[in-house]
């Protein structure tokens, strides 16, 4: 087997379409848009390489055929806020090979050691952690926008490589053709009609207010996590950027107190119901293709990407009133049967009561894995 340092065009361009070989008869996966996994690894688009470095890998057979891929990361922002320094792996695709999979780890982990690492975080993502994040162990089905999608025997090659769980990433799945509890409902009618709070729906014409807006939230009500660093402005418009095409204005909502802005919930259409049919790529054809898909059929799921809430409003069923602005907006369409919630982490235990309110069940399970280095 012969490892290939990504170092040119035709290299990070076979990175990409490796998987497009190895899931080509799996009838659940779909493929991310090249362009979003390319903003990834550009230092124009992705505001991590202010704080970071990153290497990526291929792996050939004796014949020059590609079969597997890996990179490696480290934030600086974010490595050395644990007891070591750790770096971070993920778009790890391998064939069903341990040697050929090991040799992949070892290349990132020797790559890390070098730069003063001592411990490595994955799959995880060199950006954050709403996309591309995480080991799918539970709920082989097919991934929505971002989320990750690989093969059972790829948590043979973690745990067996000397991976241990970090922690579970929950993902919740809501029948939007069954009424949500009525309790639930009573609690968010009685917070939506208290006179200090508003809920608006985002306007693109007035992003820079909202993005402020979000940021705001995001750095209030996440900073008490473990390894939480604040989200970047470049970050956000990047996000946004990557979502233009497919946003709803009217399914992203944000509540505020006396106009402080104090929690939000981000929706998006789970376009990956059209995005299988272009295979990736929007170039002339592929936009094309997804136009006709989006006029001839119905998206029929969406995907809540973040919902979060300032700490000091938290347990005010502020998060219930924007999941209950959420439903009487998309009900009334008549085209939405589910929604998937945003994946909780097994130690948040408040969100995790919040999808139990709305009556929510577990649909898959991504893990997050570290490995120390001996």
């Amino acid at each position: 087997m012969n490892l290939i340092e990504v170092a040119n065009w035709k290299q990070a361009q076979a990175f990409i379409d490796l998987p497009k070989r190895l899931y080509k008869y799996d009838p659940h996966w779909i493929c991310p848009l090249d362009s979003d996994v390319e903003a990834i690894f550009d230092p124009s688009r992705n505001v991590f390489f202010s704080h970071g470095l990153l290497n990526r890998w291929l792996l050939a057979d004796k014949n020059g055929l590609i079969i597997g891929r890996i990179a490696a990361f480290i934030n600086y922002e974010k490595s050395h806020k644990n007891p070591q320094p750790t770096g971070g792996v993920g778009f790890f695709e391998c064939i069903q090979d341990e040697k050929a999979a090991f040799l992949l780890l070892d290349t990132a982990k020797t790559w890390l050691k070098s730069k003063g690492m001592e411990a490595m975080d994955g799959p995880i993502n060199f950006g954050e952690n709403d996309k591309y994040w995480g080991l799918l162990i539970h709920g082989f089905k097919p991934p929505s926008l971002g989320m990750n999608y690989n093969p059972p025997y790829y948590k043979d090659f973690f745990e067996s490589y000397g991976f241990t769980k970090l922690y579970d990433q929950l993902t919740n799945f809501l029948d939007a053709t069954t009424p949500l509890p009525e309790r639930f409902t009573k609690i968010a009618d009685w917070v939506m009609k208290k006179p200090d709070y508003s809920f608006r729906h985002f306007d693109k014409s007035k992003f820079d207010q909202y993005a402020a807006d979000f940021r705001e939230i995001y750095n209030d009500a996440w900073s008490n996590f473990e390894n939480f660093t604040p989200i970047e402005m470049g970050t956000i418009k990047e996000s946004f950027r990557q979502m233009k095409a497919i946003m709803d204005e009217k399914i992203i909502w944000f509540a505020y107190f006396k106009d402080e802005p104090i929690a939000v919930v981000l929706c998006l259409p789970d376009v990956n119901q059209i995005l299988k049919h272009v295979h990736g790529k929007l170039n002339l054809w592929g936009k094309l293709k997804f136009l006709w898909y989006s006029k001839t059929m119905k998206v029929e799921r969406l995907r809540i990407i973040i919902m979060g809430c300032k700490k000091k409003f938290q347990n005010h069923g502020i998060e219930s009133a924007l999941i209950r602005c959420l439903q009487l907006e998309v009900l009334p369409r008549n085209t939405i049967t589910g929604v998937e919630l945003a994946w909780v982490g097994d130690f948040n235990d408040k969100m995790i009561a919040l999808h139990e309110a709305t009556g929510a069940k577990q649909d898959k399970i991504h893990r997050t894995y570290r490995y120390i280095f001996r």
